[in-house]
């Protein structure tokens, strides 16, 4: 598994797992936590000052209070995903694509 974090300018973190391991609320914090700000702070010298963007699923690992808990620590700011609604999403209606 390969979580990536990245930026408008490229990658920010790219952490390879071993097969078979699953993202956890715990491997998640830690990633945030051993990963994520030491690549922040080394590859986008001065962002860690102002504010840091987060934005993910509404995947478990990534809502759980563990995850959500290191995020305010951190001093990150978590962006809301959008809900996943098929009943909006044109490319998901065949019948929409009849010209």
């Amino acid at each position: 598994m390969l979580p990536l974090f990245w930026d408008s300018r490229g990658p920010l973190v790219e952490h390879y797992m071993p097969r078979g391991t699953t993202i956890t609320s715990a491997s998640n914090c830690d990633l945030l936590k051993n990963h994520m700000k030491p690549a922040i702070r080394s590859k986008r010298r001065g962002l860690l000052n102002t504010s840091v963007l987060l934005q993910h699923d509404n995947a478990r690992p990534h809502t759980a209070r563990a995850t959500a808990a290191t995020i305010e620590d951190l001093h990150f700011e978590c962006l809301p995903h959008p809900l996943y609604l098929p009943d909006l999403a044109p490319f998901g209606l065949p019948h929409l694509w009849a010209t």
